[in-house]
């Protein structure tokens, strides 16, 4: 499967910004979800997750009330909503796909986009 991230740009501190993946090559409604985001001399980390049908989430503490991740099997897209973006949310964001059983943080993605940079100024 192949995934492209989009909707990155520069965005003011307090501001919101919406990023869409979208899936080609083969169905994503049986598998979760994920986006991570990697900020410069910082590692990866995961930010937010969905099952396979919507049903449960899981968010990073650091954006928790912030962002709200979902999903439309139908459009084989899913999305995250950023509100109240802080300058520390400056980062470049992935999507990502997981088989198997439900583990946002210790389970393995195997399908990665490419990355989209959002820009937070303060």
């Amino acid at each position: 499967v192949q995934l492209q991230a989009s909707g990155g740009g520069l965005v003011q501190a307090g501001g919101s910004r919406r990023l869409s993946c979208v899936a080609s090559g083969r169905t994503i409604g049986n598998v979760n979800m994920a986006w991570f985001r990697q900020a410069p001399g910082k590692e990866r980390e995961v930010v937010a997750a969905i099952g396979w049908s919507g049903g449960i989430t899981y968010y990073a503490d650091s954006v928790k009330g912030r962002f709200t991740i979902s999903r439309d099997n139908a459009k084989n897209t899913v999305y995250l909503q950023m509100n109240s973006l802080k300058s520390e949310d400056t980062a470049i964001y992935f999507c990502a796909a997981q088989g198997g059983s439900w583990d946002p943080i210790r389970g393995r993605y195997q399908y990665w986009g490419q990355g989209t940079l959002v820009t937070v100024s303060s």
